[in-house]
């Protein structure tokens, strides 16, 4: 009985549902359309689809293998350390047309990482060769360019109005089957680096299914306007199972404007270190909110120093815009540009007040080293060589009685590896650190001629 009053109810609201639509304007809800006006997203995906394109990439691999010391033994200290050899690989991924009259495509870094041929094939059939313009690693976004006429194109829509529960659309190439859509809703905002995918996360989560494939398509809102660039899922079972992440439009676009106008990404860097707020220390510290970042240290003559930037500050906004954690306003602040002036709400002593902050360069040549992790506070690194020319990061300075200083390390060492990864440079050793959790952390550092490792625990 229970269950035939409950079903009874469930065809009502259904049809009150129905004849809501039916009865709404076409302009006022879009995905109206076709024959009765019947409930579609068709109108609109005819209009969006053709601006979303496969791609196929072709290329080679260096795979590195560390040479045991046993043949080291036979062929001389001199020999090398490793060995490279290459591999041919292909992949499949997905773009979005973002500037038809340029032939601006924008997929993920991962879709076209150490491609040498790169194919985008569109929706009328035509198969172009891309030239890649740039690329952000830690954001996973890349720039592609084609040359053709009569390319469709996409509008952005401001991904910072997305709320949770908005409907989306998902397009892309999944498996290389061809162009399919699956729809869902924004499941969660500002997702970000408890996932580990990339060094800089603050996704847009969603249940419309996204798969292999589905990588550096478009996940566009009911108007058709591109709300994010579809790069991972969760799939512990190898499948689809309901959890995807979108890159915002906005740090897209931003990222975007960069690699465009110096051909790389000149990433911000404010120069603090701290943690999320939450209920406990929202409590403690007697605030008004229970989402934020704290500021625990700020670095000295960094852009946070200057700007006025405080220990104890709680970041509630950048420009405008709420911030819910330390990792979303980590993400936030190093997609914008140096030299980029932010406005930044704090929460000071139970007072609200805006800070008007000039980010500075991260890429600069020598970068404090606190900003990196706090275990190498007292020193400052930057890109260098090792004496027989092996690339990796310079410890330019090492300040007296500092941690780093107890750690053993000294001015002039050259870091190559941590924890068997090879690294060549500030960025790479800044990315590794980033997905690092907990643990222990080994050093690879040369010595001149020697070779050594400082451990960190």
């Amino acid at each position: 009985m229970k269950m035939r009053i409950w079903s009874a109810w469930t065809r009502i609201i259904c049809l009150s549902l129905v004849v809501g639509l039916s009865s709404a304007s076409q302009a006022a809800l879009p995905f109206l359309g076709g024959d009765n006006d019947v409930p579609t997203l068709a109108p609109m995906l005819e209009k969006t689809t053709p601006a979303v394109v496969s791609i196929s990439v072709e290329g080679t691999q260096k795979i590195r293998q560390r040479v045991p010391d046993l043949f080291r033994y036979f062929y001389g200290p001199n020999s090398p350390r490793e060995q490279v050899q290459e591999k041919p690989f292909t992949g499949l991924g997905s773009g979005v047309i973002i500037d038809a009259e340029n032939g601006y495509i924008v997929t993920n870094a991962h879709v076209v990482d150490n491609a040498d041929e790169i194919t985008v094939l569109l929706s009328d059939g035509r198969e172009l060769e891309a030239k890649k313009l740039g690329e952000d690693k830690d954001s996973d976004i890349a720039l592609l360019k084609v040359e053709a006429d009569k390319l469709i194109d996409i509008k952005l829509a401001d991904s910072d109005e997305l709320r949770v529960g908005d409907f989306v659309v998902a397009i892309g190439n999944p498996f290389g089957i061809g162009q399919t859509v699956t729809s869902g809703i924004v499941s969660a905002l500002s997702r970000s680096s408890a996932l580990g995918i990339n060094a800089l996360e603050n996704y847009i989560q969603t249940d419309a299914a996204i798969n292999r494939g589905n990588s550096g398509g478009a996940l566009v809102n009911l108007k058709g306007q591109l709300v994010g660039i579809n790069t991972a899922i969760v799939a512990p079972t190898g499948g689809n199972v309901g959890i995807g992440f979108a890159i915002p439009s906005n740090m897209m676009k931003s990222l975007v404007d960069q690699l465009i106008q110096f051909g790389e990404v000149r990433r911000g860097l404010l120069g603090i270190t701290g943690g999320n707020v939450d209920s406990g220390l929202a409590e403690a510290m007697d605030l008004s909110v229970s989402k934020g970042a704290y500021v625990s240290q700020v670095s000295p003559d960094s852009a946070a120093d200057k700007g006025g930037l405080k220990a104890g500050d709680v970041i509630v906004s950048l420009n405008g815009r709420s911030v819910s954690s330390f990792s979303e306003l980590r993400a936030k602040i190093a997609t914008l540009g140096a030299g980029a002036t932010v406005e930044i709400g704090v929460i000071r002593e139970g007072k609200e007040m805006d800070i008007s902050v000039t980010l500075d360069d991260s890429t600069e040549s020598n970068v404090a080293a606190q900003d990196i992790h706090p275990a190498f506070q007292g020193a400052t690194f930057a890109d260098g060589t090792t004496e027989d020319g092996e690339a990796g990061v310079e410890v330019t300075e090492v300040e007296p009685h500092s941690y780093a200083n107890r750690l053993g390390l000294e001015q002039g060492d050259i870091i190559v590896g941590i924890n068997r990864n090879r690294i060549t440079n500030v960025a790479e050793l800044r990315r590794y650190l980033n997905d690092f959790e907990r643990g222990v952390l080994a050093l690879n550092v040369r010595r001149g001629e020697s070779s050594l490792y400082v451990v960190i625990r």
